[in-house]
């Protein structure tokens, strides 16, 4: 009777390794601990993040429904979406208000751009002395808003301040600066300038050390002026610093308040020629206590906000395509 032949078994099928590599894989149970204990290490940042981002959003939004009036503790009736509509047809502040955000955001951060450009490029290549001069340059991040905002007060007085005294030393009449209704917001203007434009310096000077240096070499063999070099070599590279730059200022400019209120106090002046967006919202929690209205204000300019970074990002991206 001929012996029966035994199938060898499955395992010995696999090809060499298999073995080796099933004992290294750790089991299943072990991937779950992991999993777990990655969500246990999280959590409490995301409960940080939840109790200090999404909850005051979601008070605003609610409050923002309601008339809230008076004292903190007083009721209050939610009546929908009255707050907005109210907030939307006021041209006498809130228009106004959202005009003077722009304008002050627009131009303060395209005059910084320029300007910042402009000084890394000069400070792009090694030079002496360049240590001092980047030092003198971080000069005016160094203090705080409120503490510029009293200072430029002093420089800018125009009674005692330094400014028309050079001016009339120089032969031209004496500037009302801050106190004049047409001359404060182009003047906190360059006071914003002049505080910010190191820190877009910096920013663009960093992207700048970064770029390689072969195509600028190959456009200068080629007879490629300096402008022409910057304008198609430099500009295009620089692209992706240059509207990340242009996205953080803008949105620190649009949430201006510290200078202003500083230097103009509340509702930006006696005939509101300084009222942004902030200001307005600020005045009507604390001076008006209409809580109601100021988180409806709010919860706009939220809005606004994100869609000039939405605006910024679409641009910047088609242009660095």
């Amino acid at each position: 009777m001929a012996a029966t032949e035994v199938s060898p078994a499955r395992g010995h099928d696999a090809p060499p390794g298999t073995a080796a590599r099933r004992r290294d894989r750790p089991p299943r149970t072990f991937e779950q601990a992991n999993r777990r204990l990655k969500w246990t290490m999280l959590a409490p940042a995301l409960l940080f993040v939840g109790l200090m981002i999404v909850f005051p959003l979601a008070f605003t939004l609610d409050l923002s429904l309601t008339d809230a009036f008076g004292a903190v503790n007083a009721g209050k009736r939610h009546i929908g979406l009255q707050n907005f509509a109210d907030a939307l047809g006021d041209g006498r502040r809130f228009w106004p208000a959202a005009r003077r955000t722009l304008v002050f955001t627009v131009g303060a951060v395209l005059l910084e751009t320029v300007l910042g450009l402009a000084l890394a490029m000069l400070m792009r290549k090694p030079f002496r002395g360049m240590r001092l001069v980047r030092t003198v340059l971080i000069i005016p991040l160094l203090a705080t808003p409120v503490a510029i905002g009293v200072l430029w007060l002093l420089i800018l007085d125009p009674t005692n301040g330094i400014a028309n005294h050079l001016l009339a030393g120089v032969g031209l009449p004496r500037q009302e600066f801050l106190g004049s209704v047409s001359q404060s917001l182009p003047v906190l203007m360059l006071i914003d300038v002049w505080q910010w434009t190191p820190m877009m310096t910096l920013l663009l000077l960093a992207g700048l050390t970064t770029l390689p240096e072969e195509p600028e070499e190959a456009a200068l063999v080629d007879g490629a002026n300096a402008w022409q070099r910057f304008r198609h070599v430099i500009l295009p590279m620089l692209g992706p610093t240059l509207a990340t730059a242009l996205v953080l200022r803008a949105v620190d400019a649009l949430k201006t308040f510290d200078i202003l209120y500083a230097t103009k106090g509340a509702g930006g002046g006696s005939d509101f020629e300084a009222e942004t967006l902030n200001v307005y919202a600020y005045g009507l929690t604390f001076d008006y206590q209409e809580y109601g209205l100021a988180a409806a204000v709010l919860v706009l300019f939220t809005l606004f906000i994100i869609g000039v970074v939405v605006l910024l990002r679409r641009r910047g991206g088609r242009r660095t395509a």
